[in-house]
């Protein structure tokens, strides 16, 4: 076994002894071989600590295919008013989201549909952030599963293919999500729809994936 397998394996045996219901112990269960959950978070804002969500889509990733017939999509209802600001990001407004789940409500469904397998996102630790401040109170710990982010993928695959003039004039890789669906040569959606990112984000893991292991 990988020491990168060793770690993940210790920190669930970890977590499981300080989880505080059991009725989700089934989070710790071996996941599904080449099964993923691309999932998406809308919020009020960019603060984990302060912000609120106010929407969550998920979808299931079976091997090369995204799983249409099987997606979480939930609007979760702010403890807080949804500035203005934030509603020209999301075109979420406030009576959109008034008859949305408590949090709480919404989280426990997304802990059933992810289950154990790992979740793909794009800048996926905000979303986790955001979501483990509902999951923590649940659960007793923050989610377990393994995340995978879709941009730090990119950057991976892009970093060996720049040229040494690139590498001197522009070192930074452009992970903005337009930018590298562009550069995959995938559909583009229309953003900050949490369905619509998380589609793009498992449009991206697959493709990333393929081309990867290909490398």
């Amino acid at each position: 076994m990988s020491a990168a397998r060793l770690w993940h394996a210790g920190r669930a045996a970890w977590l499981r002894r300080r989880l505080r219901d059991p009725a989700y112990a089934f989070l710790f269960d071996a996941p599904a071989l080449h099964e993923w959950v691309s999932l998406d978070c809308e919020t009020t804002g960019l603060d984990t600590r302060n912000d609120d969500i106010i929407s969550i889509a998920a979808v299931r990733i079976v091997g090369e295919r995204i799983v249409a017939s099987e997606r979480l999509e939930l609007l979760v209802r702010p403890r807080r008013p949804v500035s203005r600001d934030s509603v020209c990001v999301h075109l979420l407004r406030e009576q959109d989201v008034a008859g949305g789940l408590p949090v709480e409500e919404a989280v426990a469904q997304v802990l059933r549909f992810v289950g154990s397998r790992p979740i793909v996102g794009y800048y996926i630790a905000f979303d986790i952030a955001m979501l483990n401040r509902a999951v923590r109170p649940l659960l007793g710990i923050g989610l377990p599963q393994p995340t995978i982010d879709v941009g730090t993928m990119f950057h991976r695959y892009q970093e060996p293919r720049q040229t040494p003039y690139q590498q001197l004039t522009t070192p930074r890789i452009d992970l903005r999500f337009a930018t590298l669906m562009r550069e995959l040569d995938l559909p583009e959606r229309e953003a900050h729809d949490a369905l619509n990112d998380a589609v793009m984000a498992a449009m991206a893991f697959i493709k990333l994936r393929r081309l990867m292991a290909g490398a």
